[in-house]
């Protein structure tokens, strides 16, 4: 159930109307609860603030505000397009999730809302004098959050949609799928080699990315239908009909008619991949950004320098001791999952690098370096995957370098990846 809540609220937050419009109902529902204290009795305890000046404040934010509110419209969506072009149309789910700018034009456009409701509430003789003092306090406070998440603001447009930035937000975004995977790396069913394969294959009439997979609810049918269910298709995967998501075998003594639309509903299937749930596009991301850094019409090699770098704090991330009590014990005995091959990881970070930066000696030689590093930090596979990518990375280098002496720089450092 949490994970379904995480996946919920992760994809509400990339509808940039949901916080101005919650902020909009609870601005209208202020201005009206000003009111209340009118009730109280505190009428001798307060001051008598004249209707015109509370009128001349709210008048002064109705007029600022939306002013404000439509420059940061215009701010994020040239924040937008500018993370599309000079990174990767793939990050814009990330920045326009961004909560600082959300917040900021949710608060711009709810106090204008709360400024337009109290003045008709107040042109209208629905406050006390009791009431008035309230909608000034209101009022003032208002001012004082305007200035503030505007100050803050300010210090986040400034940098949203720029390449670092962006950069930065992806990385987050892997690292958090990465400790997701780590902490659960079956999704809560059992390791795929724990079951047998084979059985009748679960199909979509849909075409598009698997972005979650309920295990949960793949576990409640297989114990209601008395089958056991061998996940395929992870998130990430991209389906069509006929290609299998999961097979199904019934337990023996048990009817093998089984509605298969009823665990296709399990696989939430969409048009755009995730970061959620699905930490290769992160890393695909992430390789995408360095690649187009190298394009001849960008000609920026320390930016995929930069994310050469990143690599290896996600891998090391990946590479980490497992803690006591950190890997969630499987908790859906009737359902196999396959857990992510370090090959198929090093694949999504290093192939395009390889292939885009073998031309650039400096971008060929960190990325040996990276993969040195990384060679004696995991397992067997990370250090196979490792060689294997430093000998595709030095074969494309050797190909693409024109001058010796960096063929040899590269070489060099080739030989530092794997033992001795």
């Amino acid at each position: 159930m949490g994970d379904r809540i995480r996946f919920l609220l992760s994809r509400i937050s990339e509808r940039l109307w949901v916080k101005p419009l919650l902020m909009c109902l609870l601005s209208v529902a202020v201005a009206f609860m000003a009111s209340v204290v009118d009730g109280w009795g505190v009428d001798r305890f307060v001051a008598d603030i004249s209707p015109g000046t509370i009128e001349s404040l709210l008048s002064i934010i109705s007029s600022s505000m939306l002013v404000i509110a439509t420059l940061a419209v215009t701010s994020m969506v040239s924040a937008y397009a500018s993370a599309s072009t000079t990174a990767t149309p793939r990050s814009f789910s990330l920045i326009v999730a961004d909560d600082v700018s959300q917040n900021a034009l949710s608060i711009f456009i709810g106090i204008f809302i709360f400024s337009i409701v109290a003045l008709i509430a107040l042109k209208t003789g629905y406050y006390g004098k009791a009431g008035r003092f309230s909608l000034f306090v209101l009022t003032l406070t208002a001012f004082a959050l305007v200035i503030a998440t505007f100050v803050r603001w300010v210090d986040r447009i400034a940098r949203l949609g720029r390449m670092v930035a962006t950069i930065q937000k992806v990385e987050a975004a892997t690292a958090d799928a990465l400790r997701h995977r780590r902490s659960s790396p079956t999704l809560g069913g059992i390791p795929a080699a724990l079951q047998q394969a084979g059985g009748q294959p679960v199909y979509s009439d849909r075409v598009g990315y698997v972005q979650r997979v309920d295990v949960e609810l793949l576990q409640d049918c297989a114990v209601k239908l008395h089958v056991r269910i061998s996940v395929d298709a992870l998130p990430g995967t991209f389906v069509m009909p006929r290609r299998a998501l999961a097979h199904v075998t019934a337990d023996d003594g048990y009817p093998s008619d089984i509605d298969m639309a009823l665990l296709a509903k399990a696989f939430l299937i969409g048009g755009e991949r995730t970061f959620d749930e699905d930490p290769r596009f992160g890393l695909i991301v992430l390789s995408e950004i360095a690649s187009r850094a190298m394009s001849p019409a960008v000609n920026d090699p320390g930016t995929a320098i930069d994310v050469i770098g990143r690599f290896v704090r996600l891998f090391a991330l990946w590479s980490e001791p497992r803690k006591p009590g950190e890997v969630k014990p499987p908790a859906c005995d009737r359902v196999s999952v396959p857990e992510l091959s370090v090959h198929d990881l090093f694949d999504d970070a290093f192939n395009a690098i390889a292939r885009d930066g073998a031309g650039a000696v400096e971008v060929a030689m960190w990325l040996q370096k990276a993969l040195a590093a990384l060679a004696p930090l995991g397992d067997a596979a990370m250090l196979d995957a490792a060689m294997r990518h430093s000998r595709r990375a030095l074969a494309q280098a050797e190909k693409a370098l024109a001058i010796p002496e960096d063929v040899e720089a590269v070489r060099e450092i080739a030989k530092s990846v794997g033992p001795g």
